[in-house]
């Protein structure tokens, strides 16, 4: 399984989230996919105002300051 982690260059709170999402993906052994969302403009609309943003199978788990405990809760819910 794959986190995907939306985010922008230049955004501090981006790099601390990143820093989070490694720690849980070494944790539950998935990969990391990053999407810039200037890269796509649904991305862009979607999540411009929420960055960074992290998903597990489609589904949001936590945006703006992660919280590395409430990921992997979310985690843990959404492979139940």
């Amino acid at each position: 399984m794959e986190l995907h982690f939306y985010t922008k260059q230049g955004c501090p709170l981006c790099d601390k989230g990143y820093e989070i999402v490694k720690e849980i993906a070494n944790e539950y052994s998935l990969s990391v996919k990053i999407h810039d969302i200037y890269e796509n403009d649904k991305w862009l609309e979607a999540y411009q105002l929420m960055i960074p943003v992290v998903q597990l199978e489609a589904v949001e788990l936590d945006y703006g300051m992660l919280s590395k405990q409430k990921i992997s809760m979310e985690i843990d819910n959404v492979t139940k």
